[in-house]
């Protein structure tokens, strides 16, 4: 099996030190770098180990003949772009569980025609884990509603719609969708 553990360790600027402590139950720096350069065969159980250390689904971790490789051509930082030192890889979004998507067919607030929002779902004992970010709520027959999310008060929250002008909402809704990432052609 060819696995992606150390483009996608790279790419999220961790070094194997930090990959082993955050593995469950904790691991060495030695063991994570012989399962990415194939010296130690990788398990099922060491793929679900490392993806949950490194925050990514297990297929994150697996090249796949027929799933796109995105090579890393260039970082770009306070000085300006440079190449990597290194071979590096871009590992593709993969969306969680609960996730859902907004499509934005028209410019509203800070986004734009074309935009697409991921927003994972929340219960309302974690509606306050979204405060001051942007949610969708389901409202009455059907509709929703989407605005930044002001407060939260015994089940009840307001937001405010993106846009000049907007008026703040209140609803009762039976759960939330905070955004998470957005999608955006250039």
């Amino acid at each position: 099996m060819i696995t992606a553990i150390r483009d996608v360790r790279r790419a999220k600027g961790l070094t194997l030190e930090e990959v082993a402590r955050a593995c469950d139950p904790p691991t060495t720096a030695q063991t994570i770098g012989r399962l990415e350069t194939g010296t130690r065969t990788v398990s099922v159980g060491w793929l679900n180990r490392i993806a949950a250390a490194l925050g990514v689904d297990a297929a994150d971790l697996v090249r796949l003949p027929d799933r796109p490789d995105l090579p890393v051509a260039a970082l770009l930082g306070p000085d300006g772009a440079e190449a990597p030192r290194a071979d590096m890889r871009a590992a593709p979004p993969t969306p969680a569980a609960g996730t859902i998507a907004v499509e934005v067919t028209a410019s509203v607030g800070d986004y734009r025609a074309g935009d697409t929002i991921w927003c994972r779902r929340l219960t309302p004992d974690a509606f306050a884990q979204a405060l001051h970010r942007d949610v969708l709520a389901p409202a009455r027959a059907g509709a929703f509603a989407f605005g930044r999310l002001l407060s939260v008060d015994d089940g009840r929250v307001t937001l405010l719609p993106p846009g000049p002008g907007a008026r703040p909402l209140e609803l009762a809704p039976a759960w939330l969708a905070k955004a998470e990432r957005l999608v955006r052609g250039l």
